[in-house]
């Protein structure tokens, strides 16, 4: 199954009239994980992300959309809490462990609360 990333990754080959073996050799991956990344089997590596836009001369509109596709495509996200106090550091754990059991009222309550905090 095609992910978003996999369908920008295919957008943007189509444009450059490239096909999946040009792009991994620019990434300096095998064919077969980039097919698995564009699949969900993989995720994509963080270096791709600045590599793409070099590599490509990927506009901001795109860049926003690769980032958005790559938001989309991501089952896991890893959280670096090493260098977190400790009070944020128990937040991301409760988070985490809470996660599921957070229904669609207290998941916008959430959000706001941090949209407002990166606003202010």
């Amino acid at each position: 199954m095609v992910t978003s990333v996999g369908n920008f990754f295919r957008q943007l080959r189509i444009n450059r009239g490239e096909i999946l073996r040009d792009m991994a050799q620019n990434l300096g991956v095998s064919s077969a994980f980039l097919s698995a990344v564009e699949n969900g089997k993989k995720r994509v590596p963080d270096a791709w992300i600045s590599k793409l836009e070099k590599i490509y001369s990927l506009t901001p509109a795109q860049m926003a959309e690769l980032k958005e596709a790559i938001m989309e495509s991501s089952n896991i996200i890893e959280l670096n809490i090493q260098n977190a106090s400790m009070g944020n550091r128990q937040l991301a754990v409760s988070f985490a462990r809470q996660f599921d059991t957070l229904d669609e009222e207290t998941s916008q309550k959430l959000f706001e609360i941090l949209k407002k905090h990166k606003e202010g």
